[in-house]
C-alpha cells in the first residue's frame, strides 16, 4: 500500500532534482500538493496521510501555525519541514510542533531516509488511537526539581554550558528532546548524534537557552500522581541502566561514541514510560493490576492491556524524532533482543544486560528475566573470551 505524503510550498528549489525523486518514489508514495497552509489543513480533512513535507516559507500563515494545527487536527501525520540556515530563528520555534527539520537545500536521499525511518515506526504500533497519541507529543516532561534547575541556571548570568548538560544529562524528557534537536539536519550534521554531552555541545549555550526559554520545549512533570508508583523511582532506574551500560561498553573496549551511546540508550530505554504515565495514567494503573493479580512481568501485563509495550511505544516516538537507529533498537527491544535482527554485540546488548543489573537481577535467580538464548548465541558468535 502506497504511503500519502502531502508536500507543502514551492520545495523544487529546496529537494536537488525533487520532480526526479518524484518520479522514482512513485511506487511508494502517492503524493500530494499545497501552496498554502490553509489549503493544507483542507486537504488533511478529506483524507489520511502519513506524513507531511513543508517549507518554512508559506503565504497566509506561519509554518509553526500550520504545524501546530495539524499536531492538533491529524495528530498521526509526521511532520518534516525544510529550512535554510538562514531560517535558523522558526526553526527553533518549529521544534515543538515539527517531528524533525532537514536542512534545505535537501540532497533527495536524505528525505527519503528521513521518511523511511518515519513511516518504518508505524510497524511498532497497530492501534491508531495510540498512534495519535504519541505522535501528538512535542515534549516529555521532566522532573520538576530538574526543571526548574535547569530554568534556574539558564537564567543565570553565570549560565554554564557545562552545568546545564549535567542537569539535562539526569533527565529522560530533557535528555530525549535535545537529543531530537541535535540530530536534525538542520544543524548540517553528516552523521547522527548519539552522544548527549556532544548533542548539547554542538547546540551551544544560545540555542539550549532559546529552547527552554522561548521555545519552551521543556516542561514539568506535575499532574501524574499514581498510587504506589515512583517517578523519581523511573528516574533512578533509568540513571542507573545508562551507567551501566556505559560501563559494560567500556568493559567490552568499545569506542567512546559506541560508549557515550550506550549511556544515552540506557537513559532512555523506558521512555514509554514516561509517555504512558503522561498519558495514560488510567492504563497505568490497569497495569499495575495486572502485574500484581498475575505477577506476570510488566512488557507482558501491557500487551495485556493495550496490546503493546512500553518499549514499542518508547521507540516510536524516538523514531520519528529521528534519534540514531541503534538507540531506537535498544529501545524497541530491551527485553527482548532476540526479536531483533542485529546479532552482534550491540548497544542493545548492554541496555538489555544493564536494565538487568539496575533492577538487581541476577543470572538464575527468581527475577531473572534474561535472554539467556540470545546471550548465548551471542556467545558462541564471539567466542570464549566475549
Amino acid at each position: 500500500m502506497k504511503k500519502k505524503i502531502i508536500f507543502v510550498g514551492d520545495l523544487s528549489k529546496k529537494v536537488k532534482g525533487f520532480q526526479k525523486m518524484l518520479r522514482g518514489m512513485s511506487h511508494e508514495w502517492e503524493t500530494t500538493f499545497a501552496e498554502s497552509g490553509s489549503e493544507t489543513l483542507e486537504t488533511l480533512g478529506k483524507g489520511y496521510f502519513h506524513v507531511l513535507i513543508s517549507d518554512v516559507h508559506l503565504s497566509d500563515m506561519s509554518v509553526c501555525d500550520l504545524l501546530e494545527s495539524v499536531r492538533k487536527l491529524h495528530p498521526h501525520v509526521v511532520r518534516i519541514i525544510l529550512a535554510l540556515h538562514s531560517d535558523h530563528a522558526t526553526a527553533i520555534k518549529s521544534v515543538a510542533p515539527a517531528h524533525q527539520c532537514l536542512l534545505a537545500p535537501c540532497d533527495p536521499e536524505t528525505l527519503k531516509e528521513a521518511v523511511g525511518r518515519a513511516l518504518a515506526m508505524r510497524a511498532l504500533l497497530d492501534d491508531q488511537s495510540l498512534v495519535d497519541i504519541i505522535s501528538g507529543m512535542e515534549s516529555l516532561p521532566s522532573l520538576p526539581l530538574l526543571y526548574t534547575e535547569v530554568v534556574r541556571e539558564v537564567n543565570s548570568p553565570t549560565c554554564s554550558l557545562n552545568r546545564v548538560g549535567e542537569i539535562i544529562s539526569r533527565d529522560v524528557g530533557m535528555s530525549a528532546k535535545i537529543l531530537q534537536v541535535a540530530n536534525s539536519a538542520f544543524y548540517g550534521h553528516s552523521k547522527q548524534v548519539s552522544s548527549l554531552v556532544g548533542a548539547i555541545l554542538f547546540l551551544g549555550i544560545e540555542t539550549i537557552k532559546a529552547l527552554i526559554l522561548s521555545v519552551k520545549v521543556f516542561s514539568s512533570f506535575g499532574r501524574v500522581r499514581l498510587p504506589g508508583f515512583s517517578i523519581t523511582g523511573l528516574w533512578d532506574h533509568s540513571i542507573s541502566t545508562g551507567m551501566n551500560a556505559r560501563s559494560i561498553a567500556t568493559q567490552k573496549d568499545l569506542a567512546q561514541g559506541r560508549i557515550d551511546e550506550a549511556f544515552v540508550a540506557g537513559l532512555l530505554h523506558d521512555v514509554g514510560k514516561l509517555i504512558l504515565l503522561d498519558r495514560l495514567p488510567e492504563k497505568c494503573l490497569e497495569i499495575a493490576e495486572v502485574q500484581k493479580s498475575s505477577g506476570c512481568p510488566i512488557w507482558e501485563a501491557e500487551k495485556d492491556v493495550l496490546g503493546t509495550t512500553h518499549a514499542q511505544v518508547g521507540a516510536y516516538l524516538m523514531g520519528i524524532w529521528g534519534l540514531p537507529e541503534s538507540i531506537v533498537e535498544a529501545i524497541a527491544y530491551h527485553h527482548c533482543p532476540g526479536k531483533c535482527a542485529n546479532r552482534g554485540f550491540s548497544t542493545l546488548t548492554a541496555v538489555h544486560l544493564a536494565d538487568s543489573l539496575a533492577h538487581g537481577e541476577t543470572p538464575g535467580n527468581s527475577k531473572d528475566r534474561l535472554d539467556h538464548e540470545y546471550l548465548a548465541n551471542l556467545a558462541n558468535e564471539s567466542g570464549p573470551d566475549s
